[in-house]
């Protein structure tokens, strides 16, 4: 479709329109909603799965794009088809994001997708910071953007916390209902406001660590298994066919990196690229200002975990990009480049070395740094026990959880023989 093809999304169209939104991390794309509601979109969040938004991904998409393209874009024909929406009055809200993955092509392959299925008329509001594509009636505002990014900062610490509270819980429920009520107080703080700066962060971080503390949990040794991949096969349920909850029933603890790293990951790429190729000096004037901004932000994140409890906090930034010195070039950044192998060095580290890696159809990138560089991975941790799982339409959700069993087993092996290697010695 041409440019000139472009359903514009109007200001008339802002009063009566339905937004559609993918879902991918479920806790901060739950805020990112209700902000976007509180700014008068109305929008609904779809969480949708099932095989049929495979089939509609496969109908309308090319079969060499990644998967996590045709996962998006079935979604949304999906919902479309459903008679939910009135398609006349519904339009679709996609990130684009101008880099070298084909996900900057997703929003031109979803527009394709509509012209074939015949809802060619329903306008893809772009979302991005570069400018590459406006709305007359989206405006996204410099309050907004603070908003989306303690968004991320907000979810990546309640995600962290859940995971590390639920699977030890002593009344069924309580941490799930704790995660509502802190998503509906950070709305009801942002409705007047408040909670999106950093003072406030600094304030309100560690009292959401002191609430999730206080909830009562059993003392019991559980595997501990952390999740790495591509990034929306890595959160996303209807990626990765529920992983956190299979993993949770196994009786695992879950560890799943948080999306602020890779947003440091972003805009540091942008000041390695001058360094590396050159570029403007006001460029780079202002991206590091932005990195020492986020790291100062991540320092708080990292600060409110040790606040309260017995939590394990991330490993910082910084301490990722020292750890994958030895391994990897900075100049490797496609997809999630060099970031993805210094997460699973860094739940290694951790007491998480039994790691899922998400490799899902169509993303080169990511078969390179992640299951490209298990061998390596383990030359460095030899107790690591690092399984890739291949997710695509023809993947079936048995193989996937039964291949998950064989590492696990392997993990309560692991475990057993080093309880009777510390009970010998």
């Amino acid at each position: 479709m041409n440019t000139q093809d472009r359903i514009e999304f109007t200001k008339e169209m802002r009063k009566d329109y339905t937004i559609l939104i993918p879902n991918m991390a479920q806790i901060h794309f739950e805020l990112l909603n209700r902000v976007l509601k509180q700014h008068g979109y109305k929008t609904e969040l779809l969480k949708t799965t099932g095989r049929d938004i495979v089939d509609d991904g496969l109908n309308t998409v090319h079969n060499d794009t990644c998967y996590p393209a045709l996962l998006v874009i079935g979604q949304l024909i999906n919902a479309l088809k459903s008679g939910k929406y009135d398609p006349h009055k519904t339009a679709l809200l996609i990130t684009q994001t101008g880099g070298g993955c084909r996900a900057s092509n997703y929003i031109h392959l979803l527009r394709k997708a509509l012209k074939k299925t015949g809802y060619g008329y329903v306008p893809v509001i772009s979302l991005n910071l570069s400018g590459l594509e406006k709305n007359s009636g989206f405006k996204f505002t410099p309050v907004m953007a603070m908003k989306f990014l303690s968004c991320l900062i907000y979810g990546d610490l309640i995600m962290l916390l859940k995971n590390q509270v639920k699977p030890y819980e002593l009344n069924e429920g309580e941490t799930d209902f704790m995660v509502e009520k802190w998503i509906t107080k950070l709305i009801d703080m942002f409705d007047k406001n408040r909670g999106f700066g950093v003072i406030a962060l600094k304030t309100v971080l560690p009292k959401i660590t002191r609430d999730f503390s206080m909830i009562a949990v059993r003392k019991e040794e559980k595997i501990k298994v952390g999740i790495v991949g591509e990034i929306y096969v890595k959160y996303s349920p209807l990626g990765n066919n529920n992983l956190e909850d299979f993993l949770l029933s196994q009786g695992c603890e879950v560890n799943v990196p948080g999306l602020m790293g890779f947003v440091l990951f972003k805009t540091d790429n942008r000041i390695e690229d001058i360094r590396l190729y050159g570029g403007k000096k006001l460029k780079k004037f202002f991206m590091k200002l932005l990195m020492r901004y986020m790291l100062h932000i991540e320092k708080c994140i990292i600060s409110a975990v040790k606040a309260y409890g017995d939590f394990t906090a991330p490993g910082s930034y910084m301490h990722l990009r020292e750890l994958i010195k030895p391994v990897m070039g900075y100049g490797c950044k496609m997809g999630e480049g060099w970031l993805l192998t210094a997460e699973m060095m860094e739940l290694a580290e951790s007491g998480y070395g039994n790691i899922v890696c998400a490799q899902p159809f169509g993303c080169l990138p990511n078969h390179i740094v992640g299951k490209g560089m298990i061998r390596k991975l383990r030359e460095i941790y030899p107790d690591s026990n690092i399984v890739p799982i291949d997710y695509d339409p023809g993947a079936t959700k048995v193989n996937q959880e039964n291949r998950i069993k064989l590492m696990l087993a392997v993990a309560k092996e692991n475990a057993c023989a080093s309880d009777i290697k510390k009970f010998v010695s």
